[in-house]
C-alpha cells in the first residue's frame, strides 16, 4: 500500500542510491518525526543528497529525485531580485 504522506517530503540519502542497479536509503522528515525508507533513483546519487520524494513505491519504499531549495538559491547569482 503506498504511504501518500511522504509524497512531496525531502530528505537526505543515508545511504547513496545506485539507479537502476539498487535502492539507498532516504531519512524523510514526516508526521512530526524522521523515518528512514529505501530510496530509488533513475540516476546515481551520492550519500548526504537533499532529496524530494516523488513517489511511493509501498513496503516502506520510495521513489526519489535530487533537490535544491529555491528558497536557498543565493540573490548574488545575478538574476532575478539579485541586489547589486
Amino acid at each position: 500500500m503506498a504511504d501518500e504522506a511522504v509524497i512531496g517530503c525531502t530528505g537526505v540519502l543515508t545511504i547513496g542510491t545506485r539507479g537502476v542497479a539498487g535502492p539507498g536509503e532516504v531519512l524523510v522528515r514526516v508526521r512530526g518525526g524522521s523515518e528512514t525508507f529505501l530510496a530509488w533513483s533513475a540516476e546515481p546519487l551520492p550519500q548526504g543528497s537533499t532529496v524530494l520524494v516523488i513517489e511511493s513505491r509501498g513496503s516502506r519504499q520510495v521513489d526519489v529525485i535530487e533537490w535544491t531549495d529555491p528558497l536557498d538559491a543565493p540573490f548574488a547569482s545575478g538574476g532575478v531580485g539579485s541586489v547589486g
